[in-house]
């Protein structure tokens, strides 16, 4: 196989050779994962070792049959982010990159749907400094970021918003009598609360598009449960949001979606 890795896609070094195609990612820690798939085979493997490559120590190892390309990839990213999370490997040596990245924001964050077909989330990060950091989040990962962002809302703005409210005159109004009315959640963050004091379902089987544009229930029995509940579902976040099933390879997802505007 030849050594020069002459092309670079999505972050990976690649060489090819007939219907071989190899790749390689080398990480901070000085760890270096290596997959290899064979196109006519339908088979591969992925492998995670300390460089210098020959006499490092394997940490890693997959299988080395898949039923497809995608069960390959996944397994690839799997590994890379085990080792991607291992302390340095060097003994002793550090290595030339850098392990943080760190600077302040320039501008507003690009946060984009994923090119790979799954519930994912890229963003782009424009840095004073005039790079540009593009993260790429598996959709359990977004979802986390927006639930942490919320927490900061509550910590970092809470005092402002007080403040605000102190500033605010007070005045004497005629408060309706809102018994018995009960409103569209609006914000993702609603529907969540919704689906949980409701209908039971539980943050683990929930999953977010990183702008909230929609919120996916997976798993049973919380599934199977919302779609014996449609009417009452579509009742409850309608007209803001509406639900729909989503068939996906060995399970079915209901998806809520934000009703254009």
């Amino acid at each position: 196989m030849n050594d020069d890795w002459p092309e670079q896609i999505d972050g990976w070094e690649l060489a090819r050779h007939d219907r071989v195609e190899a790749y390689r990612k080398r990480l901070a820690n000085t760890v270096t994962v290596t997959a290899t798939w064979d196109g006519g085979l339908g088979t591969g493997r992925v492998e995670a070792y300390v460089e210098p490559a020959g006499i490092g120590r394997t940490l890693s190892q997959s299988r080395k049959d898949f039923r497809d390309k995608e069960a390959f990839w996944t397994a690839a990213y799997s590994v890379v982010e085990m080792a991607a999370n291992l302390p340095s490997l060097s003994q002793g040596q550090e290595s030339p990159a850098e392990l943080v990245l760190f600077g302040d924001v320039a501008g507003t964050v690009e946060a984009e749907p994923g090119s790979a077909g799954v519930p994912e989330a890229e963003l782009t990060f424009t840095l004073a400094d005039g790079r540009s950091v593009c993260l790429r989040m598996s959709d359990e990962q977004a979802f986390d970021l927006c639930r942490r962002i919320d927490r900061l809302e509550d910590h970092v703005w809470s005092e402002e918003r007080e403040d605000a409210a102190e500033s605010l005159p007070e005045t004497d109004a005629e408060v309706p009598d809102t018994t018995g009315i009960q409103s569209s959640p609006d914000t993702g963050h609603d529907v969540v609360v919704l689906l949980e004091t409701r209908f039971g379902v539980a943050e683990d089987h929930l999953l977010a598009h990183v702008d909230w544009s929609a919120v996916i229930v997976v798993g049973e029995p919380a599934v199977s449960s919302l779609i014996d509940r449609t009417d009452e579902l579509t009742a409850a976040i309608g007209p803001r949001w509406y639900p729909a099933a989503v068939d996906r390879p060995g399970e079915r997802w209901v998806v809520l979606r934000r009703a254009p505007s």
